[in-house]
């Protein structure tokens, strides 16, 4: 690989760039704290997610069958600031609040789930994993760069990743070359130096040396680390493919979290073209999400989204089923469940459905804010709650105690 292609890959990669601590082999006393975010990109029917009673979450079409209602709460009147133009690139933004996606000029942020790797992704063989329903180079996860990391959406591939056996000769050799290319990088930045270059491109060069010796570090940590054994029980189910893959990538995320593979994960169910086959609906996921108040129309995109909500209900169960510590894996991970649209159908940014899941709070059932507020707030109160302190995040302006200790 050469040097140039190694940086334009740097801006991807998914690093933890605090200090390693290299004792992560061991098991924590307490059980750890995780978080996953899953962005539904378009969005849910509004009149069918939220409670037609407020504090009632019984009187949801979407939710009234959720298993652990008890443990979570549904928040009402988030919005992005600076998204009234940005249509679909507003999924750009979903975890970090840049404003103006859609500008040609826009350069992203870093996004809350990277915060949060940088925090508490360390002991873990992967700081980050970050997962969508396709291919499209880009999902919920941005750098410290604002650069794109690539998501994994090939199921097999991921178990692999995760709790395949590891070819230890071909990822020596591949540590070797990254390591070969750093010096490399080092001996650029000299030159670069002695012919008077500019402060910001020395100082790029700096941040991506860095982080590349922070992951290579920490991957030779684990390099003789083995992994979890785990039965493989991911679906194969051809006949509804778009609910099979959500089916088997949160199955994957919670085998990811029970195992502590990782402690951060982003989930981007993005939107695909082509027709999609769910159990009494087939069509254009996109194409039915832009109903125009059709019946028709709005009863099949109920169905898909019915479906979707079905899978999210029993992950949830799920995680609240395995015993860890006092409680369950559930009341151990916070859960954020939203999407950069509140409605898709006219590309709206206001009301974004927001549901938060365990985490162990005092959760509420159902929220409804006196006015529009930034959803990066409740972001700030998360990275609170993971003992980040920091005075904003995005377009927040200021922690409002929504998250009950």
């Amino acid at each position: 690989m050469t040097r140039k292609e190694f940086l334009r890959i740097g801006t991807a990669l998914p690093l933890a760039l605090h200090l390693l601590n290299l004792r992560a082999a061991e098991k924590p006393k307490m059980p750890p704290k995780r978080v996953m975010f899953i962005c539904n990109s378009l969005g849910f029917y509004e009149s069918h997610f939220f409670p037609k009673t407020r504090g009632d979450l019984s009187t949801s079409t979407y939710l009234n069958r959720i298993k652990t209602k008890d443990k979570m709460t549904v928040f009402q009147n988030l919005f992005h600031p600076g998204m009234s133009t940005s249509n679909h690139d507003s999924e750009k933004s979903f975890l970090t609040g840049a404003p103006n996606p859609e500008s040609t000029t826009f350069t992203n942020s870093i996004s809350l789930d990277q915060l949060l790797a940088q925090h508490m992704g360390g002991d873990t063989r992967y700081p980050s994993l970050p997962l969508s329903i396709y291919d499209r180079g880009w999902g919920c996860s941005w750098n410290s760069r604002g650069g794109a990391i690539p998501p994994m959406y090939d199921e097999a591939l991921i178990f692999n990743k995760l709790f395949g056996e590891e070819d230890l000769a071909t990822k020596k050799r591949q540590i070797a070359n990254d390591q070969n290319v750093v010096r490399c990088l080092y001996r650029d930045m000299e030159h670069l130096k002695a012919r008077g270059a500019r402060a910001s491109k020395l100082d790029s060069y700096r941040t991506i040396i860095r982080e590349l010796e922070a992951q290579l570090k920490h991957e030779e940590f684990w390099l003789n680390a083995k992994k979890p054994i785990v039965v493989n029980t991911l679906s194969n189910d051809s006949e509804f493919a778009f609910s099979t893959k959500i089916k088997n990538l949160l199955e994957l995320s919670k085998l990811a979290f029970q195992t502590d593979s990782t402690r951060v994960i982003t989930f981007t169910m993005d939107w695909i073209n082509g027709a999609i086959n769910v159990p009494g609906a087939t069509g254009g996921w996109h194409t039915l999400s832009h109903h125009g108040n059709q019946s028709e129309t709005i009863e099949k995109l109920t169905r898909i989204e019915i479906d979707i909500v079905k899978h999210l209900n029993q992950f949830l169960f799920e995680l609240d089923q395995i015993e860890e510590g006092n409680g369950s894996l559930l009341d151990n991970t916070t859960v954020v469940i939203g999407s950069n649209f509140g409605d898709a159908s006219n590309h709206t940014h206001n009301n974004l459905p927001t549901i938060i899941a365990g985490g162990g709070y005092r959760h509420q059932g159902h929220t409804v804010l006196e006015r529009p507020t930034p959803l990066c707030n409740l972001y700030l109160e998360l990275m609170h709650r993971h003992n980040i302190d920091a005075a904003s995040f995005g377009s927040s302006e200021h922690a409002m105690g929504l998250l009950k200790g």
